[in-house]
C-alpha cells in the first residue's frame, strides 16, 4: 500500500482533512471486492507507521480461558490464544488485523468496546486504558 495521498492529506497546514477510506478492492481486470474494514484499517495503520491503533468492536476486549479481560498481551500471545481456541468467532479477524498492524510496524494496538461512553477517550487519557492493548513484545 502506497500511503502518500493519506500522509498528505493527514499532514497538510492549510486544510483539515480526515479521510475516509471505503474497505473496497479492486483487481486488476476492474472486479471490485469488499474487504474486512479492520484489515483495511490495519493496513493503513502499518503503512503510517502509526502509534498507536484502537479496534472498536462491540465486547469488552480480549477475555482469557478464565472469561477476564486481558489487558495486555503480545503477539506471541495472541496467537497462542487463536491456536488454543480461547479467542473465537469475531475475535480472531480483529486479533489477526491487531498482529498484522504491529508486525507492520505500528506501535500498538488497543481492542475496545466501542459501545461504552468516551472508551476513545479512557483508552487514550488514562494510564491503564479501555480495552486489550496488543504490542510486540
Amino acid at each position: 500500500m502506497d500511503p502518500k495521498l493519506i500522509a498528505g492529506l493527514i499532514a497538510s497546514e492549510t486544510e483539515d482533512w480526515v479521510p475516509v477510506i471505503a474497505p473496497i478492492g479492486v483487481a486488476e481486470d476492474g472486479q471490485t471486492y469488499n474487504v474486512n474494514a479492520d484489515t483495511v484499517a490495519g493496513a493503513v495503520a502499518g503503512s503510517l507507521n502509526a502509534k498507536r491503533m484502537l479496534l472498536l468492536t462491540d465486547v469488552a476486549g480480549v477475555k482469557g480461558a478464565d472469561g477476564e479481560i486481558i489487558r495486555q498481551m503480545t503477539v506471541p500471545e495472541a496467537k497462542q490464544l487463536i491456536r488454543d481456541g480461547v479467542a473465537t468467532g469475531g475475535m480472531i479477524p480483529k486479533l489477526e488485523t491487531a498482529m498484522a498492524a504491529v508486525e507492520a510496524g505500528v506501535e500498538a494496538v488497543v481492542i475496545l468496546d466501542g459501545r461504552r461512553p468516551h472508551a476513545m477517550l479512557v483508552e487514550l487519557f488514562t494510564e491503564f486504558g479501555a480495552g486489550t492493548l496488543v504490542k510486540a513484545s
